[in-house]
């Protein structure tokens, strides 16, 4: 079993606008609502392929109450674990040629709570995959997965982590499974700018180096670069199609490698699962699904291996 772990869902409010102006009366075109959450798309895309997991994590209120509705109604099995006060953010994405975000806070999470999500993740059994993405909220270390990860390290475990800075940084030395940077995140990671594919490699080098078994590096529209436990690297390009939907992208690509290599064991076609994936979510409104992902499947560009 995949379980996924939300620290800070949200409801996305995602809202067209044709011309969008400040300081006067904008009306929509379009508007969605949808469950929100890094590991939270990670699960809806894992269920879209067709692949068991659980979404673990914190929620409060009415707002989180309707994350929950909307999931069960994907068929998402879900364990949250309820604050007693507050709600789950509102997070608001702004579409008018480009994208606007306006993220909420999010309920105050105390350590007891977090002692209640550790005692739950005591509970799975080697072999089991787990997912700690994104951002935790306020008042929480950055040492959190960390801490999650030192728990848990006895335990035979496929760790992804997608997070970035120190909260990124804590885990490595527990050796996770995956790690996913997308580009600006490596670069941020080292304060560097990378000019071209070997500098790239060459950071995310340094990623496995400090403990990563396997680091993905997203890149948009230049696909992604993967650094193997075995030592080996592959670059592949996105396949071609127009982006028009940024949100979930990278958390598709993790999604779809995790479904490619527990499908295979096979890392070059779990990078092409994830490219695939990330590409299918971002060629459309709404986050891949199976028939996307295998479409593009068929026509993706040749994995190509990499100088170290």
């Amino acid at each position: 079993m995949i379980y996924t772990v939300t620290c800070n869902p949200s409801l996305d409010y995602v809202m067209l606008v044709k011309d969008f102006t400040e300081g006067t009366v904008n009306r929509t075109v379009g508007e969605r609502i949808l469950p929100g959450g890094k590991g939270i798309n990670v699960s809806m895309v894992l269920n879209n392929l067709g692949v068991k997991n659980k979404a673990l994590g914190f929620a409060a209120g009415f707002t989180g109450n309707e994350i929950e509705r909307l999931l069960s109604a994907k068929g998402i099995r879900t364990e949250f674990l309820w604050l007693p006060q507050g709600n789950s953010r509102i997070n608001v994405k702004l579409c008018s040629g480009e994208e606007t975000e306006i993220n909420g806070r999010g309920p105050l999470v105390g350590r007891e709570d977090v002692d209640k999500l550790c005692r739950r993740l005591d509970e799975l059994t080697d072999g089991d995959g787990l997912v700690l993405a994104g951002s935790i909220p306020e008042g929480l270390p950055d040492s959190l997965y960390g801490e999650i990860l030192h728990r848990l390290r006895e335990k035979r475990l496929r760790v992804v982590v997608d997070a970035t800075k120190k909260l990124l940084e804590h885990t490595l030395e527990y050796h996770p499974f995956l790690i996913k940077p997308n580009l600006a995140e490596l670069e941020e990671f080292f304060d560097v700018r990378c000019k071209n594919r070997q500098e790239i490699i060459r950071y995310a080098k340094k990623l496995q180096d400090k403990g990563a078994a396997n680091v993905l590096v997203s890149m948009a529209g230049d696909g992604a670069l993967l650094l193997t436990e075995e030592g080996r690297a592959y670059a592949m390009a996105a396949p071609e199609g127009k982006a028009v939907n940024a949100v979930g992208a990278g958390d598709s690509m993790v999604a779809g490698f995790l479904a490619g290599y527990y499908a295979t064991e096979d890392y070059k076609k779990a990078l092409a699962y994830g490219v695939c994936a990330g590409s299918a979510s971002a060629f459309s409104e709404h986050l891949a699904d199976r028939e996307a992902v295998e479409k593009l499947l068929s026509q993706a560009p040749e994995i190509l291996e990499q100088d170290m």
